[in-house]
């Protein structure tokens, strides 16, 4: 054990890095007992003040008291033992301990008032401002529901002048907008938070607290999509602290109250031990009923069986878990009543508790691993009207289920399910014809497998024929051909519809089939043909199914076309055009395929069916974005989704939004693109599909975000897209844009560590692509976010990697600019990494000079080499013409001079870099005691914008006040 007092003090030190939690609160236990085997009683006064902060950042606040009270102690018996930086933090801590006994109901409310009144007199002693006392007093009055109290505190605290012992800017407006929530003023709140969420005021826990802290009152206001947002935001931030049991409370509160009760589960089983840490049992009260309040969602949607995360060494369901902590939570209020000599936080926890969803579904954009709301419950039967009458009965349900079905509706098929439904009920015997209609709606409805939809069909089928309708029969025995196509039996199949066909056609022309019916066998024909030509595995397959698929259409064309007035065929004719669209298309022919769609969609509008429409306008769409015809792209994607949106399946609900997100984004509308992503990426979970269809959703939701300048948002929602995308699955390239993007969203967040992880993992999955340009700007951007953590070796050795591979790929700038980097990296080794530092940029500078088109590129070889070279040195130079100061400064101004030089060859654009570069000649002249030469450059500046007026460009402005700078400093 070490007793080195520098040693101690350096550990302690290093010990502000280490994650929150009981490791580091050990660790600050030892090396106060380091400290005090040491003899240095300010040692001792250090080491109490490192554990009284790790203990306030931990879930073992309870153990702040005695160190404080030892520490005072010390303060009253040798105040001159803590110098002016421990007498502050003596001062500070006072708070802490103040506010933390509000947390412990053991803590006598005589105590607790016992202590803020003795804070309040040691501030007065001291000098202090009785800001912080009052913002105290407030903490007891909210504590209490003493509201009056609370106003008079609350009035007094910001009356009262800020000093040092006022808590930090982002602390104040937390508690104020607090307080304001109380009061039950949400809009006032958000707006007195807005300085700490816009990051003008950030500390350690700050926006952290605030982020959660306004979830709901930005749901109260009808804000869903700013709650959204900070949820991912926040969730992000207090995730890896373990002190933030209060505000993760928040944000599992949010996703119960909005419909995401599998993200909430997810965040409970991040911290098992926030179940039983019990150093702060305010906020395990808290986090106890939000728990609770969970469950209670979760019973209610009819998953009280559901295995949940709960306490270590249990097994728990969502219904024995809500048990377990409501009766915790109010066991704990009533101990805080006890204590306070009132019932009030019985009474909020009972407000809590009993909190209804403020919204039925918001989607996050983050994907649950275990989603519930999938399971939610179906649509309650029709109940009594108002009127007192009963439901529709039998007769009723099937006169509208056959109206739905005359009309080609798609409710058609939940219309026929409810007649199903009834009849079971009744125990009624439905006539042949209409269970035949029955079981036809069943098939149709897409929701079988193609084996049990085929036998739906035959049983139909069998019905029609018994009920004496023998064209239906046909078309039925057509759609059961058609479902075992479906199921892998083409050539099956398309043996078995040709006599089909014949039969219907000969039917119809004998008057014993429709024409619809007879249309019918052939549009299942079409159907089978088109699935052999989806399955060919050879070239040659392929086209003659293509020829058959055509001359398909063109029978079923030529049929229904001429018949459009009998009635209902508007479908059969659209479905002809459409195939014959699917022929253009797969015979390369685009344009004739967008007029085929086209007229496709048209016949079913034309006909007042438009949600028959909705499968050519995706085909339109698709055909259109490849032509580049966005704004026909667009208008048949918002078309589809518009009409399919009511009927279409969850995963079709996903798949339209996709589109028109696709579609948008390509023409630049992000954000409404981002919005349908994110509902796309809801839809996608509801309809099973996270990991697929899911995955490719929120991964675009990401890359939106990110180019929204969303970066928080964005991160949230790609690291859970991360896990879910696999090369196998997804494709390389998918892995790596993920990848990609992730990193850049880091980047913007300042955690720069994080960013060149993910960056080094897609280089090195592109290592092996044939074509390398992405391989060599990934290793860039993981040298670039390296180079930002400051970790030199690895930084060198990124940029060495994307080097060698610009060097391969004749792209000379690239190169150029990692030599560039990787000069600055050898000049953070010292003096010893000058040799290196000049040897590339000399490299660069060769580079450029064998190149015309990078004259710019060696100018700004020749500046930066400059900059180098005067960053190098330390101290001012020395009059004396060897002095190795100034030897430096008059080479830095030699390259500097070629700079200017070599921007002017390069022609008017880069002006802006010639005068920045004759600027930095100035100063290097005016720090040689050159003062008129300094004179003379800053001259040449005011001359290169002569004529450019004040206030027309930025760039202008700033150089005339460098310039006035460089004059002001010679004077």
């Amino acid at each position: 054990m070490s007793t080195d007092a520098a040693t101690i003090r350096q550990a302690l030190r290093d010990m502000r890095a280490e994650p929150e939690g009981p490791a580091r609160n050990a660790r600050a236990e030892r090396l106060l007992t380091e400290a005090e085997q040491s003899g240095d009683a300010s040692l001792v006064i250090e080491a109490l003040v490192h554990q009284l902060q790790v203990y306030n950042y931990s879930s073992e606040k309870d153990k702040m008291f005695v160190p404080f009270a030892r520490l005072l102690k010390l303060w009253d018996e040798q105040p001159g033992d803590f110098d002016q930086f421990m007498t502050h933090h003596l001062f500070w801590m006072f708070k802490w301990v103040s506010s933390s006994m509000i947390d412990q109901p053991h803590i006598p409310l005589a105590a607790i008032e016992k202590w803020q009144a003795e804070m309040a007199h040691r501030y007065r002693l001291a000098g202090h401002s009785e800001r912080a006392v009052r913002q105290g007093e407030l903490g007891i009055a909210q504590h209490l529901g003493d509201l009056e109290r609370g106003e008079r505190a609350f009035t007094a605290w910001l009356a009262a002048d800020r000093d040092r012992m006022a808590n930090c800017h982002a602390c104040e407006l937390h508690g104020q907008g607090a307080w304001q929530v109380l009061r039950g003023l949400d809009e006032e709140a958000l707006k007195t938070w807005a300085p700490v969420l816009e990051g003008e005021h950030v500390c350690a826990h700050e926006p952290h607290d605030v982020l959660a802290a306004s979830l709901l009152p930005l749901l109260r206001t009808g804000r869903a999509e700013r709650a959204r947002a900070h949820h991912l935001r926040g969730y992000r931030m207090v995730r890896p602290m373990e002190s933030m049991r209060y505000s993760a409370a928040l944000h599992i509160e949010f996703c119960a109250l909005t419909g995401n009760e599998a993200r909430a589960l997810e965040i409970l089983a991040e911290r098992p031990a926030y179940f039983t840490d019990s150093g702060s049992p305010g906020s395990l009260m808290s986090f106890l009923a939000v728990t609770a309040l969970l469950m209670d969602r979760l019973v209610a949607l009819g998953h009280g069986g559901q295995s949940v995360p709960g306490p270590a060494g249990t097994e728990w369901t969502a219904a024995s878990l809500g048990a377990r902590t409501r009766a915790q939570a109010l066991a704990l209020a009533a101990r805080f009543d006890e204590r306070n000599g009132n019932g009030y936080v019985t009474q909020e926890l009972g407000k809590r508790l009993a909190q209804v969803p403020l919204l039925d579904r918001l989607p996050l954009g983050v994907r649950a691993a275990h989603p519930v709301n999938a399971g939610r419950p179906a649509p309650a039967p029709p109940v009594a009207d108002a009127e007192g009458a009963g439901a529709p009965d039998l007769a009723a349900l099937l006169a509208e289920a056959h109206r739905l079905s005359e009309a080609l509706r798609p409710e058609a098929g939940d219309a026929w399910r409810a007649v199903a439904a009834r009849a079971e009920a009744e125990g009624a015997v439905l006539a042949p014809l209409d269970r035949a209609t029955l079981e036809d709606h069943l098939a149709m409805d897409g929701t079988l497998p193609p084996a049990e939809a085929a036998r739906a069909f035959r049983t139909a089928a069998g019905l029609y024929e018994a009920g004496g309708d023998v064209g239906e029969a046909v078309a039925a025995s057509a759609r059961e051909t058609f479902a075992r196509a479906l199921g892998g039996e083409t050539d099956e199949a398309a043996a078995l519809i040709a006599p089909l066909v014949e039969r219907a056609l000969a039917l119809h022309a004998g008057g014993g089939a429709t024409a619809r019916q007879a249309s019918g066998a052939l549009v299942c024909r079409a159907r089978i043909v088109e699935q052999r030509m989806l399955r060919a595995t050879d070239g040659e397959s392929h086209d003659a199914a293509v020829a058959d698929l055509e001359r398909a259409a063109r029978e079923l064309l030529a049929f229904t076309e001429p018949r459009r007035d009998e009635g209902r065929l508007a479908t059969r004719i659209a479905e002809a055009l459409g195939c014959l669209g699917d022929v253009a298309a797969h015979r390369g022919d685009a344009p004739a395929a967008l007029g085929l769609y086209e007229r496709a969609a048209a016949e079913a509008h034309d006909a007042g069916l438009p949600w028959s429409a909705v499968d050519y306008e995706v085909r339109l769409a698709r055909t259109a974005a490849g032509l580049e015809d966005h704004a026909t792209a667009e208008r048949a994607a918002r078309s589809a989704l518009e009409h399919g949106d009511t009927f279409v399946s969850p995963s079709g609900r996903a798949r339209l939004r996709l589109q028109l997100a696709d579609l948008l984004a390509a023409t630049g509308q992000i954000a409404e693109a981002a919005d349908l992503a994110l509902d796309a990426s809801h839809w996608a979970d509801e309809a099973g599909e996270s990991g697929t269809l899911g995955a490719y959703a929120r991964h675009q939701l990401g890359g939106w975000l990110l180019r929204l300048g969303r970066a928080a948002e964005a991160v949230a929602v790609l690291e859970t897209v991360l896990p879910d995308v696999s090369a196998e699955d997804h494709g390389e390239g998918m892995l790596v844009q993920t990848l990609r993007w992730l990193g850049e969203g880091l980047m913007a967040l300042d955690e720069p560590m994080a960013a060149a992880e993910h960056w080094l993992r897609a280089a090195d999955i592109a290592r092996t692509w044939p074509e390398q340009h992405d391989h060599a700007m990934l290793a860039q951007l993981a040298g670039q976010a390296l180079y930002r953590a400051e970790l030199n070796p690895e930084a060198e050795q990124a940029y060495a990697r994307a080097g060698e591979l610009w060097r391969a790929l004749d792209e000379a700038q690239s190169l150029v600019r990692t030599l560039r980097v990787r000069a600055w990296i050898a000049l953070r080794e010292g003096p010893s990494g000058m040799g290196a530092a000049r040897a590339f940029m000399a490299e660069a500078a060769r580079e450029c000079a064998a190149r015309p088109e990078l004259r710019a590129e060696l100018a700004a070889t020749y500046w930066q080499t400059a900059e180098l070279l005067a960053q190098s040195c330390e101290g001012e130079p020395g009059e004396a013409a060897d002095d190795p100061v100034r030897v430096v400064y008059e080479e830095a101004l030699g390259y500097v001079e070629r700079a200017a030089e070599t921007f002017h060859e390069a022609g008017p654009d880069q002006l802006a870099s010639r005068t920045g570069a004759l600027l930095m000649a100035a100063w290097l002249e005016a720090d040689l005691g050159r003062g008129r030469a300094a004179l003379g450059r800053a001259a040449q500046v005011v001359a290169a914008y002569e004529g450019v007026p004040e206030g027309a460009d930025e760039t202008v402005d700033a150089r005339r006040a460098e310039v006035e700078s460089v004059r002001a400093y010679v004077a």
